[in-house]
């Protein structure tokens, strides 16, 4: 399979980095261990398969390529979100074929970038994974598997929403249809002859049930006693969100609002304040981050970064005016003047106040700052996501009082005085729109609701040839498998390909 020669691609590259420390990629001293050694010796230093973890999900040109627009995960987020609408480019650069939503194609970077991204940090799990064939018998050892579970987990659950429809028309999950690739291992409870038939394209149903059993299992593990050094690493709670995720994509509405409060449960939503609201999505260190990657001198990629493409602040290609970033004028209208985070965004007026002419634009995004050594952090999960999963999973079970009581929880500390009796998946929404502006969510949020976006509105701010229509389940909603996929795994030729 072409995801092998990625991986060997990928080592190379990450070996080029060597102010990224050495350590990411000493696995070597493992080679002369039998499995058991090896899996001791793991659990003693996790350090050296979860940095090198860590450190693939925020390499730069990941694909080899060069391009600004290849940062890891975060970068495939922001391809996402630029498709939605609810971001506005204000002059073409980096990410505008995304933002024209034409980039899904087999032979274009951006398919590439995506499924080397994630079968990388899958064949990077896997390597743990295949350490404990019989499970963990530590917490030390435990902590490990369930970390590696939760990234291939959530891996799939990326795979699988940007590969094909997971849903139907009415919500359903789409079970039967083609999905992607499962890289399993024999740890796994797989025969070498298994897992090779695995590598052609699973159904929905076969991908959105690895993932539950992956993270299930991650959640057990994890909840057995491991404690974890900071948040670039996965504990229980993360482990919890991500499951939170995979319940709200698989219609398990309780089961979604469960696990989302179980995953909150000890962080404080961010108060409005310079430390909190206002502190420019900088820092792990804000009390209500769950996960993310404290970024060093040594891991900071400057201008392909996410920092530089979305903050107006940081002297990046938004804020030295390549290419600024707005929120959606129909969308900034829809925020109520009372609620604390319409501060994120200038109004139609601009603000001369700001510190960038890119953010001092009509509708700029102020909500992402920077540091000056370029060591903004890098955000994966929040507990607001979490309260906004839950309230959400109530009102798709009909249950609208019981959806306001939940979201009741983060409007109280950013809308001063929100009291609706009732909330539908509409309200829960909207609210998810606003909050988790530029975090990666947009594309996602629309696929799964089966909602398409109109930028083509009367008054609308986007680009002229970027104000589109794009009606829900177009075939602009989904990507190609890559061409050079194809071409090089047997067991998926022309004819599996999404079609155009």
């Amino acid at each position: 399979m072409k995801f092998t020669k990625y991986i060997a691609a990928s080592m190379i590259a990450l070996a080029g980095l060597t102010s990224c420390s050495d350590s990411f990629l000493e696995t070597e001293y493992t080679d002369y261990l039998d499995s058991e050694a090896a899996g001791e010796a793991a659990a003693k230093n996790p350090d050296v398969f979860l940095n090198g973890m860590w450190s693939w999900m925020v390499t730069y040109s990941q694909t080899g390529s060069g391009a600004h627009d290849d940062f890891g995960y975060m970068g495939s987020l922001h391809a996402t979100d630029m498709m939605s609408g609810d971001i506005v480019m204000a002059s073409s650069h980096w990410f505008n074929y995304d933002y024209q939503m034409d980039n899904h194609q087999e032979a274009y970077r951006r398919t590439r970038c995506h499924w080397l991204n994630f079968y990388t940090m899958i064949a990077k799990s896997n390597e743990i994974i295949s350490l404990y064939p019989d499970g963990g018998d530590t917490v030390d050892k435990k902590g490990l598997l369930g970390q590696a579970l939760a990234i291939r987990g959530l891996s799939y659950l990326h795979l699988i929403q940007l590969y094909q429809f997971a849903s139907n028309e009415d919500g359903t999950v789409n079970a039967s249809a083609p999905g992607v690739p499962l890289i399993l291992t024999e740890a796994d409870g797989y025969t070498a002859e298994e897992i090779t038939a695995l590598s052609g394209r699973n159904t929905v149903g076969d991908i959105m049930a690895q993932i539950e059993k992956d993270l299930i299992a991650a959640v057990e593990n994890l909840e057995a006693g491991y404690k974890r050094p900071n948040k670039n690493y996965i504990d229980a709670s993360v482990a919890n969100g991500i499951l939170a995720r995979y319940y709200l994509l698989a219609n398990k509405w309780q089961d979604a609002a469960n696990a989302a409060s179980k995953a909150r449960q000890g962080y404080s939503l961010m108060p409005a304040n310079a430390s909190g609201l206002y502190d420019g999505f900088v820092t792990v260190n804000n009390v209500e981050w769950m996960w993310g990657f404290a970024h060093t001198t040594e891991t900071q990629t400057t201008y392909a970064s996410f920092f530089s493409m979305i903050s107006n602040i940081a002297p990046g290609y938004a804020g030295i005016g390549y290419a600024p970033r707005l929120i959606d004028a129909r969308l900034y209208s829809m925020i109520p003047d009372a609620d604390l985070r319409k501060a994120w965004f200038n109004g139609p007026e601009g603000d001369a106040t700001q510190p960038t002419s890119a953010a001092q634009m009509p509708y700029a995004s102020v909500k992402f700052g920077h540091v000056d050594d370029w060591t903004d952090n890098y955000m994966y999960m929040r507990a607001a996501e979490m309260v906004l999963i839950e309230a959400e999973a109530y009102a798709h079970m009909g249950d609208g009082a019981k959806a306001a009581q939940a979201l009741k929880v983060l409007m109280d500390v950013r809308q001063p005085g929100w009291n609706k009796a009732s909330v539908t998946v509409d309200d829960i929404h909207l609210q998810r729109r606003i909050e988790l502006w530029g975090e990666g969510f947009a594309y996602y949020d629309l696929k799964r609701l089966n909602k398409g976006t109109d930028r083509a509105y009367e008054g609308n701010n986007h680009l002229a040839g970027y104000d589109i229509v794009v009606p829900a389940r177009d075939k602009r909603w989904y990507y190609q498998i890559p061409l050079s996929e194809i071409q090089e795994n047997d067991l998926i030729n022309e004819e599996d390909q999404n079609p155009l």
